[in-house]
């Protein structure tokens, strides 16, 4: 099963792909099918009005998750990259909601920033309340998967140990079109999936997810332990190798560009890079 959010004139709805049409589902989007016990009957049973696939304006598919928990340096190749050790724990950050926007939405380049990159990486999405998971639970926590693209600001990110402040930028986060459920994943909950990040035509990023250090199962089970995973949460498993920041000479966004984020049998997110209009102090 695909479920996205999409725009409407009166706000937002939860849609269900089939075929060449949305269906909607009954609520204004897919953090509130989430939050659903029953959400896969409901969600799969629901037969509002349809809307065309390729008239849709994608909304971030959650809106307003709970928490959004990235985890940063864990793919071998972008480890090796960055001069790094294969690391014992996972690095974990955070972002805030207001970073989110459509799968086809501008991603906004702050002029307070001359180096952002970009960071294509498989989401998981929760779709069960979970603690302290042991394996089994983790698996089955994991609602299914999405496209996201954790654009960083490096020269705000590298100010400080802490990452953050390179990470929360408004309005630069793409992420969507679609949550695809587990089962419809190749790999299920271990996907082994190819990711991809092409700029300008170019390809920059070119992976496969079967190259993570630590799964989505290992993730839930390690990030449930510190904080509860909610329904709607997502985790950002992390970038691969290809980032501008690693290249030489180092390559960055550019307003006008066009950067598009593929993950095999998840989606695709497809977005300008448009230079951010700050209106003048008054």
């Amino acid at each position: 099963m695909r479920l996205a959010t999409i725009r409407i004139p009166s706000g937002t709805r939860a849609v269900r792909l089939e075929g060449d049409e949305l269906i909607d589902v009954g609520l204004p989007d897919v953090g509130a099918v989430l939050s659903d016990a029953n959400w896969r009957h409901r969600a799969q049973g629901a037969d509002g009005p349809a809307f065309r696939t390729a008239e849709a304006d994608f909304a971030p598919l959650l809106p307003r998750p709970g928490k959004v928990v990235c985890v940063g340096l864990n793919y071998r190749s972008h480890i090796l990259e960055m001069g790094r050790q294969i690391p014992e724990y996972p690095t974990l950050f955070a972002k805030f909601a207001e970073t989110l926007i459509g799968a086809h939405d501008d991603v906004q380049l702050p002029p307070e920033s001359l180096k952002v990159d970009w960071e294509a990486e498989l989401a998981l999405v929760i779709g069960t309340q979970v603690r302290r998971a042991t394996d089994e639970q983790a698996a089955d926590a994991i609602a299914g998967f999405t496209v996201l693209n954790d654009v960083s600001m490096r020269d705000w990110q590298n100010r400080t140990p802490m990452w953050d402040q390179g990470k929360t930028w408004e309005s630069s986060t793409p992420v969507g079109p679609f949550l695809v459920t587990s089962d419809e994943v190749a790999g299920g909950v271990r996907p082994a999936v190819d990711i991809s990040c092409d700029v300008n035509g170019e390809t920059m990023q070119s992976a496969n997810t079967a190259d993570l250090v630590f799964d989505p199962v290992f993730l839930v089970r390690y990030i449930s332990t510190i904080v509860t995973l909610n329904p709607g949460d997502v985790i950002a498993t992390g970038t691969p190798g290809g980032v501008g920041q690693a290249r030489d000479p180092q390559r960055f966004l550019t307003d006008g560009g066009v950067m598009v984020t593929t993950i095999d049998g998840v989606g695709q997110l497809r977005n300008r890079t448009v230079a951010e209009v700050v209106p003048p102090r008054k």
